[in-house]
């Protein structure tokens, strides 16, 4: 097993999440996948963690499944590869983990981000890229699809036709490309990155950690509620936060015109 092939840090409220196989361009193997599951489990059940910040180590975020390591597969009964099996043991319980996690992740995508390492970052709440970042669905290229929730990302953040051009000719777009379609929130230049990152990151963690929760689960919804669905889920999470501390604290800031002192409560 790899030592240490995600690196973990919690200062000020933000668990910092880094993918450490550099020689690899922290292509996902299944340790990794394995520690990124442990950590989220961590984020989401530790007070202390209030929000998310995830990036990789070198010269690349993610480039997607280790095909020469441990790789996508699986040995199905029959003994051949069965790719299925990973995406139900490891990789869809991974996305499943930061998509349900009641707390704000960004990403920093400071290099390469292919395949399923590109969807790992649209799994994120708020991405920030490096201007040499890019991102390529290169699954056509070895006959596969896009994973890892790419299919229902990437119509959801660029539309229809521009996700089908995407998958269908593995198209690698450059990071500021990726933010005029939708796929990033802001583009930096390579030095500021984390900086830049590491600021929303603690931004969020200053915030009020309920409405993230609430603001997540709504969004995850949208895709699938009617209108009516989505008004009465919004009805429903508004009574909540309107009962919360951090409303009432969050009012009377306003009123009194100073910032607020958010606890998550």
């Amino acid at each position: 097993m790899e030592e240490t092939p995600v690196l973990a840090a919690l200062e000020g409220g933000v668990l910092t999440l880094t993918l450490n196989r550099p020689q690899r361009l922290n292509a996902m193997s299944h340790p990794l996948i394995e520690a990124m599951i442990r950590e989220f489990a961590r984020a989401r059940d530790d007070d202390a963690v209030r929000s998310v910040l995830l990036t990789g180590t070198g010269r690349g975020f993610c480039a997607g499944a280790d095909l020469a390591g441990s790789g996508p597969g699986v040995a199905g009964p029959d003994g051949r590869p069965d790719v299925g099996i990973a995406m139900d043991r490891l990789f869809n319980p991974m996305i499943r983990a930061i998509r349900a996690l009641p707390k704000p992740v960004v990403a920093a995508v400071n290099g390469v981000a292919a395949g399923g390492g590109a969807n790992l970052a649209l799994a994120c709440d708020i991405v920030l890229a490096a201007r040499s970042a890019r991102f390529d669905q290169a699954f056509v290229r070895i006959s596969l699809i896009p994973d890892l929730g790419g299919t229902w990302f990437l119509p959801h953040t660029v539309g229809d036709a521009r996700a089908r051009a995407l998958a269908m000719l593995g198209t690698s777009v450059p990071a500021e490309e990726a933010e005029r379609m939708g796929m990033v929130w802001q583009v930096v230049d390579d030095a500021t990155l984390m900086d830049e990152a590491g600021k929303v990151a603690r931004k969020l963690a200053a915030g009020p950690t309920r409405s993230y929760a609430a603001i997540k689960d709504a969004m995850n919804r949208a895709g699938t509620n009617t209108l009516d669905q989505q008004l009465d889920f919004e009805r429903d999470a508004q009574r909540e936060l309107g009962r919360s501390a951090d409303f009432k604290e969050g009012v009377a800031a306003f009123l009194a015109k100073r910032p607020a002192n958010f606890t998550g409560r």
